[in-house]
């Protein structure tokens, strides 16, 4: 089984007025990651809360510390992008490797 390294990304949404506000963030926000840092990554949890996402994102790969590195620099880029422009903030990270 190859290693797996796994996040799940709390985030709070403060100017979102609604679920189509959220959703329009999140999935600009989802097809940048998966775009940039070719993970998986999908909505995961509070699909009904408008101001507040929860987010999952896989890395798969041949070493363990590979896995490890582009999650870091996933989430790395989460909690310092200027593309979240006061949209979005990084409320709590929870990492692992399986």
């Amino acid at each position: 089984m190859p290693p797996v390294a796994v996040a799940r990304v709390r985030i709070g949404l403060p100017a979102s007025r609604s679920l189509k506000e959220k959703r329009a963030v999140l999935r600009a926000l989802l097809d940048r990651l998966r775009g940039r840092f070719n993970v998986s990554a999908a909505e995961v949890g509070a699909q009904d809360v408008h101001h507040l996402a929860e987010i999952g994102i896989a890395v798969v790969s041949g070493e363990p510390s590979v896995a490890r590195r582009v999650l870091d620099e996933v989430v790395h880029f989460l909690e310092t992008s200027v593309e979240l422009d006061g949209r979005a903030e990084v409320l709590r990270v929870e990492t692992g490797l399986r």
